[in-house]
């Protein structure tokens, strides 16, 4: 046997109490305090039927990210090196001048050219620190602070450059005390 839903059994609307009175029932299109919550109570139903169904508060709300973020500054010079009228490609020539020669320098390292190509790719990284120091607006080559930026590319171009230069056979720069150090760690 199967009761009928009515008052007090939570089936038909109502949330009853426990003395088998029925609480009174929400309104369907009720105004939220918050936008968010109009959103989360209907997340299957499209965007613009929730923003009407909430309201002309939440009707003004988007789910998209804000143009100008609000809590996380961009890096300095993050900005688009050439204005937004030109294609995206050239708006970006200081990161990808800096990604051609770095590809430039690991096709060198595979056509059997190790010296050479870890040349290029050190002297790549220390072009980038000299574009992220120069330029006001680097693009996508502002990843952090100007100076963390130039900090990093300087450090890592200068050690990938002299690693290419002490690289047997016949190194290209001689450290004296470089042999007997590596003597030491290998032994």
């Amino acid at each position: 046997m199967r009761a009928e839903p009515g008052p007090g059994t939570g089936e038909a609307g109502g949330t009853g109490g426990t003395d088998g009175t029925e609480a009174p029932a929400k309104p369907a299109a009720r105004v939220p305090e918050e936008p968010e919550a109009a959103t989360a109570a209907a997340p299957a139903v499209g965007a613009a039927a929730a923003a009407t169904a909430a309201g002309p508060r939440a009707a003004a709300k988007s789910r998209r990210f804000p143009s100008v973020t609000q809590d996380t500054a961009r890096p300095e010079g993050g900005g688009r090196a050439i204005p937004g009228a030109v294609s995206a490609p050239a708006r970006q020539w200081p990161m990808l001048s800096v990604l051609a020669a770095t590809a430039a320098g690991l096709l060198a390292t595979a056509m059997g050219h190790p010296r050479v190509g870890c040349l290029i790719i050190g002297v790549a990284l220390i072009a980038a620190a000299v574009l992220r120091r120069l330029l006001p607006s680097v693009g996508m080559l502002a990843v952090r602070s100007r100076f963390t930026d130039m900090l990093t590319y300087g450090v890592l171009g200068v050690a990938i450059t002299l690693l290419a230069l002490v690289m047997e056979p016949k190194p290209w720069l001689e450290v004296p005390f470089l042999e007997s150090a590596v003597r030491f760690t290998v032994r």
